[in-house]
């Protein structure tokens, strides 16, 4: 059974992901401030967390930063918060997705299924090999196959790559983008992702200008779907 953690200070909230979730065999655990949220990580070890950012004793991204100090639990970050600066700074801490209040639970409930999937641990050494609709990506050999077709990709279009697809179905801030595929100074000149990500739809999408696999999250990062 699944178990996640509710991290939040506003009780109706709470009370309504609690009915939800149970509602649909989740196990449940809440918290109402930063201090309390780390205890119960630490003693509960949820496999997902539900993380508000306004928090009476401590801002939601510390509690990001301290969580990824010692595990990898999803953390769905759901927050009032709204520029696109906050969202990125939750993303950079290691959030691993951002829904805005007021939310639809539909939406909520299945981008919180989409976070446990990607936490799963994979199954073996097949996992290297990566299957989308239209081609196929081989981390361990550095190929791309479309339809029975190696593709030839950059070093750069390759490296994007596969940061995007090693991290399938996660938002990827525009920043983590830049620091691991150009380096660490390399912050700002966001660019650069959309002329590569072009390149690689133009490569790999059935249709560029609507694609099904690289997708953009405005202001904030870029997603790999399957």
């Amino acid at each position: 059974m699944t178990r996640v953690l509710v991290v939040d200070d506003e009780p109706q909230i709470v009370r309504a992901l609690e009915l939800n979730l149970k509602a649909r065999a989740y196990e449940v655990d809440s918290a109402g401030d930063g201090a309390t949220a780390l205890r119960i990580a630490a003693d509960r070890h949820p496999d997902v967390i539900v993380l508000d950012l306004g928090l009476p004793d401590m801002d939601g991204v510390d509690v990001i930063r301290d969580l990824r100090g010692w595990t990898r639990v999803p953390v769905l970050v759901l927050s009032a918060r709204h520029s696109s600066d906050e969202k990125v700074q939750a993303l950079d801490a290691g959030a691993d997705d951002y829904v805005t209040k007021p939310f639809g639970m539909d939406e909520l409930l299945a981008r919180l299924r989409a976070a446990v999937r990607r936490a799963e641990p994979p199954g073996g050494e097949g996992d290297s090999v990566v299957e989308a609709h239209g081609f196929t990506v081989d981390l361990n050999a550095k190929k791309v196959h479309r339809e029975g077709r190696d593709v030839r990709l950059t070093p750069t279009e390759w490296h994007l790559l596969e940061v995007l697809v090693r991290n399938a179905g996660r938002l990827v801030g525009q920043k983590q983008l830049l620091q691991e595929v150009w380096g660490p100074s390399y912050q700002t000149e966001t660019n650069y992702l959309r002329v590569y990500m072009a390149q690689l739809r133009r490569k790999l999408e059935e249709n560029p200008s609507h694609p099904r696999h690289f997708i953009t999250e405005p202001g904030m990062g870029y997603r790999f779907e399957r």
